[in-house]
């Protein structure tokens, strides 16, 4: 075929360049920091997650660490304010946190910023005309111009609810992958911005996200 069009020399191996169209170049480069750079498939397949790109910037995603949950949520409720400010709108702006049993914090922040927030109970659900509340589980398919992950502390991600049910080193590894993996569904949903916050010291998977990715 390649000879035919006038092209007769055709060798070595050639790469895929995956072009991300959803993420700004700098949320997706902080979130990519969360996984390692392969990833293999349930037949054993390793495949490479280096050559994605881009096509637009942003801002920097944004990474606290508060004293306590009354500053978290004072937090919280403050960048989503400057996002509406900006002229973001509400149903545009996505809070997530770990499980139910962080869902009040993130009620909380977006009451502290003055606004209503629909908690999401099914995948792929649309919050309407305000701004959607969720556990991670339930970002994965969903877009914002603007989202938050909160409630990253210490024993909530990992939780510690799994952590503790490992019976060997190969179940813990599993963990705390799928809790990675977990996370970065939650930040790639954001396209333009990403607030993630946690009660210091907070979930280790936070240091990973402000680390500069080696030269």
């Amino acid at each position: 075929m390649w000879p035919h069009g006038g092209i007769s020399q055709v060798r070595g191996r050639s790469q895929t360049l995956k072009v991300n169209y959803r993420t700004s170049h700098q949320i997706r480069e902080a979130a990519d920091r969360l996984l390692p750079k392969s990833l293999r498939d349930v037949d054993g397949q390793e495949e490479r997650r280096s050559g994605t790109v881009s096509v637009f910037n942003g801002p920097e995603p944004e990474v606290a660490m508060f004293k306590d949950a009354g500053a978290e949520i004072s937090g919280v409720g403050e960048w989503i304010a400057h996002a509406l400010n900006d002229g973001i709108e509400p149903s545009e702006i996505g809070v997530f946190v770990r499980d139910h049993g962080q869902m009040d914090r993130a009620r909380a922040a977006v009451k502290e910023a003055g606004q209503e927030g629909r908690v999401l109970t099914e995948p792929g659900q649309d919050a309407g005309p305000v701004i959607s509340v969720g556990t991670m589980h339930l970002a994965k398919g969903l877009e914002f111009k603007a989202v938050a992950v909160m409630a990253c502390d210490d024993e909530v991600l990992p939780l510690q609810e799994r952590v503790d049910t490992v019976a060997d080193e190969v179940e813990l590894d599993d963990v705390y992958e799928t809790e990675r993996q977990l996370l970065y569904v939650a930040c790639t949903r954001g396209r333009d911005r990403l607030f993630v916050s946690g009660i210091g010291p907070a979930s280790e998977f936070l240091a990973d996200l402000q680390r500069q990715r080696a030269k």
